[in-house]
């Protein structure tokens, strides 16, 4: 299935050369073997060439141009055929799983102007497969089968120029790109316009034209979509508020296992919005959210235990839960992780523990945080007993909207000389 090669022939023992006079057929036609392929001419005589074998023609030499002889005029291959080799190759669909074979045979194709073949070519240069990683020849053969109106290349084509890979980084010509395959009916390219509408990336900011790609690509099934859409009905963003409409697009995403719109639902029921309320079914939401890593929904599911809500009340399973959200660098998980080894639930107490988690959720701008945080120093639980960085950490929480901790702010004062009040206002922006 390798490509024939038509090459200058030699037809005299002093030629050296030959010129190719016409072609007979056009570059990109296919042909038939035996068909009258092209004229070349010597110094003496012209010859006609016959196709020696059927499939596309790629013409590599032009009309009046001189060459050498055994130069190649053209290649015939079938790039159909290649082009499906080169993919069964790569996806190990039929055939052994041989990266560098898919290449091999990708090539030919991509090279007579297969677009499948270049996009599959882009990818497995974007992705270092069989060939070593090139964003720049991703982007020239994703360009190649994008300028066919090929709407995946199109779309990758957007990312490469929205990412700066292989391309200057270039907003503008990304949703260039990315328009005209969602025109297509490309899914991913229709969330991604319909992101750039709602958040006015690169675009006007146009909710109701948002609403319209996501559910162009949710009709089709596309999950993230799905959860954009019933985003924007929970909010009511572009179109009316709706939360039966969101409980049904944050199910159709859920139930293809899409995390966060797993979370949203389980919410849905917790809150009983669009559907009865039902602390089990949250739950059994928030579990599936959890499974898959959502730091959030793990730890709303560890507060579920902690509150025996939809689950029997188990502080261990709780701290189990709180912990894995919390090494996500989940600020909320952090906060109640530390609260558990605060009071010694499902864990033992644990001061410096406490301290380390509440301190990693301060750090992240919990206001419930930093009050806990000036507690456990107020107190000396955890650390030493320090006033002023108690202080400290009350007056962040209270600038960062915790109206709670004024009270224990101005009490701790009163007991404070000036010197230490004057050091707060240094330590303030980062307490040790």
């Amino acid at each position: 299935m390798q490509n024939t090669k038509i090459v200058m022939p030699k037809l005299g023992q002093a030629m050296t050369e030959g010129v190719v006079v016409r072609w007979h057929r056009t570059d990109g036609e296919r042909v038939a073997a035996g068909a009258l392929l092209v004229t070349v001419e010597t110094d003496k005589a012209t010859y006609d060439l016959e196709a020696p074998a059927s499939g596309t023609l790629h013409v590599r030499v032009q009309e009046g141009e001189e060459v050498p002889i055994h130069t190649v005029l053209a290649e015939i291959g079938d790039a159909p055929a290649q082009a499906r080799l080169g993919w069964m190759y790569a996806s190990g669909q039929s055939l052994p799983q041989d990266e560098a074979q898919a290449v091999h045979w990708l090539r030919p194709a991509a090279d007579q102007g297969h677009a499948d073949a270049q996009f599959n070519l882009g990818r497995m240069y974007a992705d270092g497969r069989g060939v070593p990683q090139d964003a720049t020849q991703a982007v020239h053969w994703f360009r190649r089968a994008a300028d066919q109106g090929h709407a995946p290349a199109q779309f990758n084509l957007g990312r490469m120029c929205d990412d700066g890979r292989g391309v200057p980084q270039d907003e503008t010509t990304a949703a260039h790109w990315v328009r005209p395959a969602a025109d297509q009916g490309h899914a991913d390219a229709q969330l991604l316009l319909g992101l750039m509408y709602a958040e006015g990336w690169v675009v006007l900011r146009d909710e109701a034209q948002a609403v319209h790609w996501f559910r162009r690509a949710a009709d089709q099934g596309h999950a993230p979509a799905q959860f954009g859409l019933g985003r924007m009905y929970d909010a009511g963003r572009g179109v009316s508020q709706d939360a039966t409409q969101a409980d049904h697009w944050f199910r159709q995403a859920a139930d293809q296992g899409h995390a966060p719109a797993q979370f949203n639902l389980g919410r849905m029921y917790d809150d009983g919005r669009g559907v009865s309320q039902d602390a089990t079914q949250a739950a059994r939401w928030f579990r599936r959210a959890a499974d898959q890593d959502h730091a959030p929904a793990q730890a709303t599911l560890g507060r579920m235990y902690a509150d025996g809500r939809g689950v029997p009340q188990n502080a261990t399973q709780a701290v189990h839960w709180f912990r894995r959200a919390a090494d996500q660098g989940d600020a909320s998980g952090q906060f109640l992780l530390a609260a558990m080894y605060a009071t010694g639930r499902g864990v033992p107490w644990a001061g410096t523990q406490a301290v380390h988690w509440y301190r990693q959720a301060a750090d992240q701008g919990s206001a419930g945080a930093q009050k806990n945080l000036g507690m456990m120093y107020a107190e000396g639980r955890g650390v030493p007993q320090d006033n002023v960085a108690a202080y400290a950490w009350y007056n962040l929480a209270a600038s960062n909207g915790n109206e709670e901790v004024a009270d224990l702010r101005d009490a701790l004062a009163r007991n404070m000389t000036p010197t230490q009040l004057a050091t707060t206002q240094r330590r303030t922006q980062g307490v040790k």
